[in-house]
């Protein structure tokens, strides 16, 4: 396997949830977390909970500029970035003829123009150096649908075609792209929305963090384009 000691790694929405243990993960395995976050004070906590190897850096990714800002933050700190993980998400649940044109351009805009914008920014340099890894996380919402998420479900789809479309291209260049399509997990992300949810349906994010270990840590030669991680009890999945 592959080794992640000091590899530079960008994890969007880095701050709390999923993101939050997958920076963990990767400080374990001996590499840089970047924990980009439009949370400045949770980033800030966590960096130090993970010590001096873990750079806090205000990312908005609804926010092109932001995006950019971020990404130069990074590169004047490190020189290069060798793994970006789009971690970032949002949803608004709610049946289509209750959902603005607002709040359906703000999901799409974090779900799937974020991980375009990020890639774009990263992109070339793996290309020339011939190396590098971009994880997308997606969701089983790429792969069926419910009810009141039909902005999420659009930009999750969207995020899976999107990934694999990165893999062709990146892929002849040696840089790794996958999409890791996550089932849902004991994070904020579904308590505050769903504060009823059943738990045990749910699995933890540090099983996910796992997966994108795994799918980190696969020999040059390997690459994984899709891997589905989900609870055992999911009932969003047959």
């Amino acid at each position: 396997m592959a080794s992640l000691d000091g590899k530079v790694a960008v994890v969007t929405g880095g701050a709390r949830g999923l993101g939050a243990a997958i920076c963990r993960m990767l400080a374990r395995e001996g590499a840089y977390p970047v924990i980009a976050d439009v949370r400045d004070e949770l980033a800030h906590e966590l960096a130090s909970e993970l010590g001096e190897g873990a750079f806090p850096v205000h990312f908005d990714v609804s926010n092109a500029e932001s995006i950019a800002s971020g990404i130069e933050a990074v590169m004047r700190r490190y020189g290069r970035i060798d793994i970006l993980v789009n971690n970032a998400g949002t949803d608004v649940t709610k049946p289509i003829e209750e959902l603005s044109l607002e709040d359906f351009d703000r999901i799409v805009a974090v779900n799937l123009r974020a991980p375009f914008l990020t890639t774009k920014a990263v992109l070339p340099a793996m290309m020339q150096r011939g190396s590098g890894s971009i994880v997308n996380i997606v969701s089983t919402a790429a792969k069926r649908a419910w009810a009141e998420a039909s902005a999420y479900h659009a930009s999750k789809w969207g995020l899976l075609g999107l990934s694999h479309a990165m893999h062709v291209e990146a892929r002849a260049k040696g840089v790794k792209v996958t999409a890791v399509v996550a089932g849902g997990m004991r994070t904020g992300f579904l308590y505050e929305r769903f504060p009823d949810i059943d738990s045990e349906t749910l699995q933890p994010p540090e099983n996910v963090a796992e997966t994108v270990r795994f799918v980190l840590m696969q020999p040059p030669e390997t690459v994984v384009p899709e891997v589905m991680a989900i609870p055992m009890r999911e009932t969003s999945w047959p």
